[in-house]
């Protein structure tokens, strides 16, 4: 069986798998800066390992953020480590799974129903059976004559176990709405920090290659230098 291929990191000297490389000339400065800082005697040349680039990527974007809001919360560092895992807010929100118990279920259930027009129409053909057979199948002595005390007494009850039951209901929204809005801006700032880096990464890229063409016209001019000589001669 053929070993794995392997490579030598210009930055610790530890041998890491070549498809973990990362070349130091696509790194951007900010965070190259940040390594030569950290190691003195790095040259910034050759490729190291993408483990050892997302340390340095965390520091830089670490650094951004407490420049700009100060003290690191546990939302900023789980948009930091999202950030080097390469992982998605999005599919966390949308993988969620239901840990919701069986009171905050019933109680979800029972506000839904609730606030429905179910409900409504469905409590009114209630209270019209309730009113007619008492007053015109029973002549007013049935079990609850007119003014309909025990409907009353049902009414009330039923209000007064309906009203804390649909408040933990709107708990529980107020709470999925906070954590929703948290995620949002966990998604935000990801999203910024992620367009700050891209455009750094640009940025490097086009001065590299302008330094590339520089290098290359040079050559050309030396090379016409050369060639204009031997003519003259």
């Amino acid at each position: 069986m053929a070993s794995k291929a392997m490579f030598q990191s210009a930055l610790s000297g530890q041998e890491f798998p070549t498809e973990a490389k990362v070349s130091c000339n696509s790194i951007r400065f900010p965070i190259l800066k940040l390594i030569k800082e950290a190691h003195p005697d790095f040259d910034g040349k050759g490729n190291i390992a993408n483990s050892e680039l997302n340390i340095y990527r965390e520091k830089y974007i670490a650094n951004f953020l407490q420049s700009e809001v100060g003290e690191l919360n546990a939302i900023h560092k789980n948009v930091l480590q999202s950030i080097t895992d390469e992982k998605s807010f999005v599919s966390k929100v949308e993988d969620e799974v239901d840990n919701r118990t069986i009171g905050q279920t019933i109680a979800d259930k029972v506000a839904a129903f609730g606030g429905s027009w179910t409900f409504i129409i469905s409590f009114f053909i209630f209270i019209l059976i309730w009113i007619a057979s008492n007053v015109y199948l029973l002549l007013n002595k049935g079990f609850d004559p007119y003014p309909f005390i025990l409907l009353n007494l049902i009414l009330s009850c039923l209000a007064a176990l309906q009203a804390p039951v649909i408040m933990m209901s709107q708990n529980r929204q107020e709470e999925k709405d906070r954590e929703r809005a948290k995620k949002d801006y966990m998604i935000n700032l990801k999203s910024e920090l992620e367009i700050r880096m891209l455009d750094e990464k640009l940025d490097h890229l086009i001065m590299h290659q302008q330094q590339e063409l520089i290098e290359i016209q040079k050559v050309q001019i030396e090379m016409m230098n050369d060639i204009l000589e031997r003519v003259k001669k």
